[in-house]
């Protein structure tokens, strides 16, 4: 694939079991964005279909920078459903885990995911798979390191998870 919509696809974030992500292109505004396209072998399953289509709400719902952001939702020609949403540049807090880090810096890194989980936890979402690698960094305007969350795809409202429900997530 060159593109998806409007969207240049420039190469291969990487692939889950789910779905795959690509580093795009948005042309119209000149922007890199990161595209997520459900996997073929998914496409025609309904609860995961689902699930794929609550995360990008989820995330488009609440508006927070603690939070990766989605702009867009569409559907391939061959059924599939994406989304877009920010693409956040400094890696993860597993690339940081492997490259090592000051122990006061971690700690504060670790007390931003802390802060970002609770933004969640305010709108009843719970994540259900947080990993390192599922925490993204970016740099602000001042130069500090912000802690993002991506990956909700296995998030569940607070508001069905009365009752019996399967173990997800990592």
């Amino acid at each position: 694939m060159d593109s998806i919509g409007r969207y240049r696809l420039v190469r291969r974030l990487g692939a889950g079991s789910f779905a795959t992500g690509w580093l795009g292109h948005d042309d119209d505004l000149d922007v890199p964005v990161a595209v997520k396209v459900l996997a073929d072998n998914w496409a025609s399953n309904s609860d995961v279909r689902n699930r794929f289509l609550a995360e990008a709400r989820i995330m488009r719902r609440i508006h927070d920078r603690r939070l990766v952001q989605v702009y867009d939702i569409g559907t391939l020609d061959d059924g599939r459903p994406y989304f877009v949403m920010d693409y956040i540049d400094g890696g993860s807090m597993n690339d940081l885990r492997q490259q090592g880090t000051h122990p006061v810096r971690a700690l504060r890194l670790c007390a931003e995911a802390c802060r970002a989980l609770d933004v969640l936890h305010g709108y009843d979402i719970i994540h259900r798979d947080v990993t390192p690698g599922n925490l993204l960094l970016s740099k602000t305007a001042n130069g500090d390191t912000q802690v993002l969350i991506a990956d909700l795809g296995v998030a569940k409202s607070l508001l069905d998870a009365v009752g019996v429900t399967m173990t997800a997530g990592t």
